[in-house]
């Protein structure tokens, strides 16, 4: 039996930290390869919340109305936005360093198809439509609500102790 969304927002908030930690384990180990065989370079944004808060919402600014567009504040309540939204950070990141078509190339392929499903009126913010959180006036920034503290930790401060710990 599947898990339904209808039940209260606490119980989805809870479900969203539970699965997101074992989603975030997941992807740990994923973002420890690298396909490419070069050494990556160093991130630019530490976490999702932080490509979402200080990018994102920025340049993807939309007039959200709950109708016709829908997005959350709260989008890390939503584990499928999570994942779609760790997904745009991860590839921007990767892309950011090709400076002939990179943007273009995650625009087109990543940014455009992804944000635009958790933003669809029956994407997974379909429930998001009231509220000031869950609003905004075209030209604004899409709206914002920080995750729980510890919630999307900084990858860049991960990153610093393993360093630290190989050196020791």
């Amino acid at each position: 039996m599947g898990y339904s969304w209808a039940c209260s927002r606490t119980s989805r908030t809870h479900l969203a930290r539970n699965w997101g930690s074992i989603f975030f384990g997941m992807l740990s180990i994923l973002s420890d390869s690298n396909s490419s065989g070069r050494e990556p370079g160093p991130i630019h944004y530490g976490s999702v919340d932080e490509f979402v808060r200080e990018y994102l919402r920025n340049v993807y600014s939309r007039r959200i109305d709950g109708r016709h567009r829908v997005w959350a504040g709260r989008w890390w309540e939503h584990p499928e936005a999570v994942i779609r939204l760790d997904a745009l950070w991860r590839s921007w990141e990767h892309l950011r360093h090709d400076a002939a078509t990179g943007m273009s190339v995650w625009w087109r392929d990543h940014a455009d198809h992804h944000i635009a499903v958790p933003m669809d009126s029956d994407g997974p913010f379909a429930e998001a439509t009231d509220g000031e959180e869950n609003l905004s006036k075209r030209g604004a920034p899409l709206p914002y609500v920080a995750p729980p503290a510890g919630m999307l930790p900084d990858e860049r401060e991960r990153a610093d102790a393993t360093d630290l710990d190989a050196a020791n």
